[in-house]
């Protein structure tokens, strides 16, 4: 703990002369006053000559002298010895087995001989990590006992390898450590600390670790010749060098130096360590309106490792020395803000319009200290954003289109011309994004076209796609690179279930330590507004930050939709592997602490909890906790809930079942297992060997729906947890319950599985063609799982068990649920039985809509009895499942969006409620009642034909009239010739006119006028073509034409 010093008033007139002195010369220091500062440090060191202490007998420090010779060292005994003003090697009354040797290694006390030997952590790979690290530079210190009178500075820490050392009560970082390339690095907040006697211990401990390989010379610069002094007097050799050199092992200077940024950085990139200290503030106050943190010399040096010295005044008061590594503050406030840059980007623009841009990019999370968002929609969604690092730059889009949009140009040309800095320097466009090269060069910027980043590259913009020469790309960005990144993760992420795109998408390993990161959520395409001057505007940590004092003190307020964003984001957050990582681990110890305190929200129908505020926020990153691994008997819930009670006590032995794990299909699927996992434990899964390389993945829970933009949620935001089975056993968080399913990839031949699991209770499970009517009811009586599954080879229907409890046979229902789903098959020009069957999933909110399709189709608790009630399906007909059955089953071949995404649909609803079903049209959908289809089309007339007008029920009965004229045959044939075709065009007007052409050769009737009275665009030459094809003289459209009122 730090020792309070005397105020200046009442010091002994000697050191209230010195403290003067130290005032005196922090305030008019310039930058090449080395001799005064060090004037100033010694007589701090050493006091008067009178009161100088005696040298330590070199004798007593042979074992440092011998390791920095770099000579054997010989087993011997060593004597600690007592000094008033320098520690002895090993501190008295330690209770550590183990000293840390502040040159290369440790000293391993053997308690029966006081004897010591060398035991050289270099090479232990676990020096390596920021936890060791931290325990090495700490090694003995027991006090934080700085200079009272020396004012430090605010250190700003950012990427993966920064870490805090000393940390005061306020949280803010005083001393940090960091490494870059091969070396190492340790920041203190003010030069005097390099200079205090009482802070020997710690500085051994940091020459020790900085330390690169045994004998490696310390050169002290002359600005701190002092703490040459400290060091020689504890055994350690160390020279003044006014220049860094290769040779040195480890080099000390103050932050002031501007002459040497480029050797300095190079030093550590070799592998030399680094100790320097400064403070900004001072310098700051004496700047024309510097930037300190990207102006001030130390940080041109310390930068490229994450390590920031700001203009904020460190308190002094109070300190307590760490028995593990302290966190890094969520947000550190400093007068450099971002504005100017954010500025700069945005000159003359608006808005960032990419409406016709065709594509629907990824979102941003914007979470380091020096990123930030350029563009947003309504729900705070980042389209585009910029960051700082080091003493580079970053600009970050959700997709590599957005660089071809020329509604961006002007975007596209500043965010270059920031990139570069100023400097006119080689613009490297990837060979695969040359169109961006044309636009820039519109503006007057000359490109070069290369496949990779080149040596001479002042900005470099491209779509990362694999992880090869990250660490390049990342020190190009430190040492002062621009980079312009465009790409998105949702393919990415559909392709690779299970795994997170913020922890393994190759974009993402590049952007984490910058701050910015792609998910896997897309954004819709359309303007995105800009932040604007004086408006505060949504980030990551400022929003965290405000929680935590809302959390704290039970009040505050912030932003209309943060809350709501926060939790999603934080949860995305928290997907970023965070082990060894300071920067995310803090984040991780604070929410830990923040959700223990607070019983986690029950959301229900009943009790439903706001999204946009602190109880929705915590489920959401109560959700992110649980799935990085955090300890759930930290969220304890508000009320006891179907998870947690008494009813669903897993079984204490494994359950064992056999997966079928063949996957014959083009895409991957859920195996069901027949297990429920209770809620709020951690469950273990095995499986053999060679299952584990086999590319498959646990599902807890098949409520797969993101209610993130929900306003009121009856559940969870996010509800499932997904993982690679990539080891013979592995562990599984399950924080929310449900059902186990084994993820299949596609054309997996692996055959049975055998899948044990311990933790999980059996749900009621029925298999048509497997289950007995007896087994079944077994299964619904003493299977406690509150969902269970009714599955035949071609759907799955996933309820409540309760509503299962009342189904005695579920045969004559599955039964006809194969029929609908041949029926489904047959129109779809699809193999039956289906390759892999369907899913439609019940739960009590959905993202979208009554229902909506997918996999699983997803409908709420309110449809379970169309789905499982055999009566009321013949009767009442099946038209919102079907529906979405005929959704999955629409391509994009023959549909014409965004005309038709409602209406081909439904042509699987007439077909299957009248061939299955023997429910006509006109009965199943009051919408297809003849007067109503009829008064549709004259309305249709009325206004004029427009196919803008051409939607829905209109653009559906465009379909019903060939059908009711040619029959359903006509369709099966086209929908499987549209299977067996290659190269088909994407545009609505090519593709709307290919249909014209293939229908009319299926009927054998030119059909060109016919989809002319629907206003269709009909090209030309398409008429031309078919008008050798008999006339279609049965053609409806001509009689409401002839019959049609006068516009």
């Amino acid at each position: 703990m730090h020792t309070a010093r005397m105020g200046p008033a009442a010091m002994p007139s000697p050191q209230r002369r010195r403290h003067k002195e130290a005032l005196s010369l922090a305030k008019r220091r310039p930058l090449g006053l080395e001799s005064a500062r060090e004037e100033v440090g010694r007589r701090r060191l050493f006091g008067s000559p009178s009161s100088l202490p005696a040298q330590s007998p070199r004798s007593s420090c042979s074992v440092a002298g011998a390791l920095l010779a770099g000579k054997p060292l010989p087993r011997l005994t060593v004597r600690p010895y007592l000094h008033p003003a320098l520690p002895p090697h090993v501190p008295p009354g330690s209770d550590r087995a183990t000293w840390w040797n502040p040159v290369l290694g440790s000293l391993v006390l053997n308690p029966e001989s006081t004897t010591y030997q060398l035991c050289d952590l270099k090479t232990d790979p676990a020096m390596a990590t920021p936890s060791a690290a931290f325990e090495a530079l700490m090694n003995g210190v027991t006090s934080w006992d700085v200079p009272e009178d020396a004012i430090p500075c605010e250190l700003l820490l950012i990427g993966e390898a920064s870490f805090p050392v000393m940390v005061n009560d306020m949280g803010q970082v005083l001393i940090a450590a960091s490494s870059y390339g091969r070396g190492r690095l340790v920041v203190v907040s003010h030069e005097d600390y390099l200079v205090e006697a009482q802070l020997t211990p710690f500085l051994l401990n940091a020459v020790g670790w900085l330390c690169s390989s045994p004998g490696a010379p310390i050169g002290v610069h002359p600005s701190l010749a002092p703490l040459a002094k400290i060091l020689e007097g504890s055994g350690l050799e160390a020279k003044i060098e006014p220049e860094v050199k290769d040779s040195l092992g480890v080099y000390c200077i103050d932050a002031y130096n501007e002459t040497m940024t480029e050797k300095l950085v190079k030093f550590m990139k070799r592998g030399g360590g680094l100790l320097i200290g400064g403070q900004a503030w001072d310098w700051a106050n004496q700047g024309d309106d510097e930037r300190v943190l990207f102006t001030f010399p130390g940080n041109l040096v310390t930068s490229v490792a994450g390590v920031y010295f700001t203009d904020n005044k460190g308190d002094t008061s109070f300190f307590k020395v760490s028995k593990k590594m302290p966190k890094i503050p969520v947000l550190v406030s400093c007068e450099d803000d971002l504005s100017e840059d954010r500025e700069e980007l945005l000159h003359g623009i608006s808005e960032l319009d990419i409406s016709n841009s065709d594509c629907f990019p990824s979102q941003l999370l914007v979470h380091g200290a020096l990123a930030f968002p350029l563009g947003l929609d309504s729900y705070h969604g980042c389209v585009i954003a910029a960051a700082r690092y080091g003493r580079g730059r970053v600009v970050v889009t959700g997709h590599k289109v957005l660089f071809t949009v020329g509604k961006l140009g002007p975007f596209l040309l500043n965010a270059v011309r920031w990139l570069d800095g100023g400097r006119r320097g080689k613009i490297v466009v990837q060979t695969e994004l040359r169109t961006l090269s044309s636009l820039l060069a519109v503006g007057g910027i000359d490109t070069s076209i290369e496949p990779h980043l080149t040596s001479d590259a002042s900005v470099y913009c491209f779509e990362p796609v694999s992880d090869v020469g990250v660490k390049e790309l990342q020190e190009f960005v430190a040492e002062g690179g621009g980079l312009f990144v465009g790409a998105q993760a949702w393919w990415w992420a559909f392709k690779n279930p299970g795994v997170s795109p913020l922890a393994r998408f190759p974009g993402n390993l590049l952007l984490n330590p910058f701050g910015i990161s792609i998910t896997s959520q897309s954004l819709n395409p359309g303007p995105f507004r800009t932040p604007k001057a004086g408006i505060r505007t949504y980030h990551f940590r400022s929003t965290l930050a405000e929680f935590q004092v809302i959390m704290g003190r039970k009040r505050g307020n912030v932003e209309k939709g943060w809350l709501a964003k926060l939790g999603p984001d934080g949860a995305a957050f928290l997907q970023i592997p965070a082990e060894e990582i300071p920067a995310y681990m803090s984040v991780h110890r604070l929410l830990r602490k923040l959700l223990s305190r607070y019983r986690l929200p029950v959301a229900t129908r009943e009790n439903p909890v706001i999204n946009d505020c602190c109880r929705g926020a915590m489920l959401s990153l109560a959700t992110g906790l649980a799935h990085s691994g955090s300890d759930l008997s930290l969220l304890v819930p508000e009320i006891e809930d179907m998870y947690s009670s008494p009813y669903l006590r897993p079984s204490e032995t494994p359950i064992t079942v056999e997966v079928n794990c063949n996957n014959p299909g083009t895409r991957y699927c859920w195996m069901s297992t027949g297990l429920y996992i209770p809620g709020r434990q951690i469950i273990e899964v095995s499986l053999p060997e060679a299952a584990a390389s086999a590319d498959l993945k646990v599902q807890i829970g098949c409520h797969t729906d993101d209610l993130t933009r929900a306003s009121k949620l009856f559940r969870g935001p996010l509800v499932i947890n997904r993982c690679c089975l990539d080891k013979p056993t592995k562990s599984i968080t399950c924080l929310w319950g449900g059902l186990l399913y084994i993820i299949v990839p596609q054309s997996s031949k692996l055959g049975s599985v055998p899948v044990t699991v311990k933790g999980a209770v059996h749900a009621p499970y029925y298999k048509l063609g497997e289950t007995s009517q007896e087994e079944w009811k077994r299964r619904i009586q003493e299977h406690p799982g509150p969902w269970g599954e009714l599955a035949t080879d071609n759907i799955i229907l996933t309820v409540p068990t309760a509503n299962l409890r009342t189904l005695e046979n579920p045969e004559p229902l599955l039964r006809l649920w194969d029929e609908v789903m041949q029926a489904v098959a047959r129109l779809g020009a699809e193999p039956f039985p289906l390759r892999l069957p369907q899913r439609i999933v019940a739960d009590v909110q959905i993202s979208v809509g009554w229902m909506h399709a997918g996999y699983p189709i997803m409908c709420h608790l309110e449809s379970v009895q169309e789905l499982i009630n055999e009566k009321l399906i013949r009767t009442k007909g099946l038209w919102g499942p079907v529906h979405e059955l005929g959704r999955n089953q629409q391509r994009q071949e023959w549909e014409f969006p965004p005309h038709t995404t409602e209406a081909t649909c439904n042509l699987w609803c007439v077909y299957v409620h009248e061939t299955v079903l023997g429910i006509p049209r006109g009965r199943a959908n009051i919408a297809l009642w003849p007067p109503v289809r009829e008064k549709r089309v004259r309305i249709y007339l009325g206004k004029g034909p427009n196919v803008k007008n051409w939607n829905a029920w209109t653009a559906l009965e465009t379909y019903l009239q060939l059908q009711e004229a040619f029959g359903w045959e006509p369709f099966i044939r086209l929908f499987t010739e549209y299977r067996n075709q290659t190269n088909l065009p994407t545009d609505n007007v090519d593709k709307m006119n290919l249909w014209v052409k293939m229908f009319s050769h299926q009927v054998q009737k030119n059909l060109a006028p016919f989809f002319e009275a629907w206003a269709w665009p009909i090209q030309k030459e398409v008429a031309t073509s078919l008008a050798y094809l008999p006339e279609w003289k049965e053609n409806i459209m001509k009689l409401y034409l002839l019959t049609q009122m006068p516009h």
